[in-house]
């Protein structure tokens, strides 16, 4: 059965998920002015509209101000936040979308695996109004699972056939800093220093702080609460108690997973859990 709650205020969050359809997980919000993001990256997918109002979008090194029938993308590993401007309402949907299969849904448009999608926003009418149309469909409980999957793979090609004709421009290479990256990857869940990831890439602290935040627009400490959260949130999927998930994502206690939690997804890990 699908899982979703509906909001008690419109400042929180209504996120879905199915597990008949693990590709793909929703979020929407009726009320934006409260929900402030710290900048962050997901390693999946991520596709949003914003549905009535203004907000600030940050996208690696750019920054806009989108409105209503704005779409934002987001690849794999993209910084990112959108927040509010003053006390300005506004209100979006979000999808969260498995790059695995994506990459399928491309190939039937004649790519070759997953292909990072070249746009970070489009005010292309089709998209927005599919988007719209995607959500109604994934939260209608009179669908079934294979409507709702034949909604999706719809979309998402149409999205490839509007927006894929080329690929998002590549990060420039810094080995040594693509080094401190993966030993912050194998390590992020134990207690790190930075002198460890130091020594791992062979890079001055100084050197290595400055060059991090050029290449991956965040900082080590950042890249690091990223990717704890990122694991929380697949322990949050599976279940898991948050007292536990706190404990096994490397917080120092509840109170800090919560805190660091609520800065990145601008909801509480119950509410996400539910």
């Amino acid at each position: 059965m699908p899982l979703s709650h509906s909001a008690s205020h419109p400042a929180t969050p209504v996120f879905w998920r199915d597990a008949q359809l693990p590709f793909i997980e929703a979020r929407s919000i009726a009320d934006g002015r409260k929900v402030c993001y710290a900048r962050h990256s997901h390693d999946i997918f991520s596709i949003g509209a914003i549905t009535a109002g203004r907000s600030t979008y940050l996208h690696e090194k750019s920054r806009q101000t989108i409105d209503t029938g704005t779409v934002v993308l987001m690849n794999p590993g993209d910084v990112h936040a959108c927040n509010p401007i003053d006390d300005q309402p506004w209100s979006y949907v979000m999808f969260y979308v498995d790059p695995h299969w994506l990459g399928r849904v491309q190939e039937t448009c004649g790519v070759e695996g997953f292909q990072p999608v070249p746009a970070i926003s489009s005010q292309d009418p089709a998209l927005f109004d599919g988007l719209l149309r995607l959500h109604r469909a994934l939260l209608d409980p009179a669908l079934d699972a294979l409507a709702k999957q034949k909604q999706a793979v719809g979309f998402f090609t149409l999205l490839q056939q509007r927006l894929g004709g080329s690929d998002a421009p590549l990060k420039k290479a810094n080995e040594r800093v693509e080094r401190a990256a993966r030993y912050i990857n194998e390590h992020f869940l134990q207690a790190i220093r930075l002198q460890d990831i130091c020594q791992a890439a062979n890079l001055s602290e100084a050197y290595l702080i400055r060059a991090f935040e050029q290449h991956y627009h965040m900082t080590p400490h950042a890249y690091v609460i990223n990717r704890r959260i990122q694991h929380a949130q697949a322990r949050l999927r599976e279940g898991e108690a948050i007292a536990d998930i706190a404990h096994q994502s490397g917080f120092s206690d509840q109170a800090h997973f919560q805190r660091a939690f609520k800065k990145h997804l601008a909801t509480t890990p119950g509410q996400y859990r539910r």
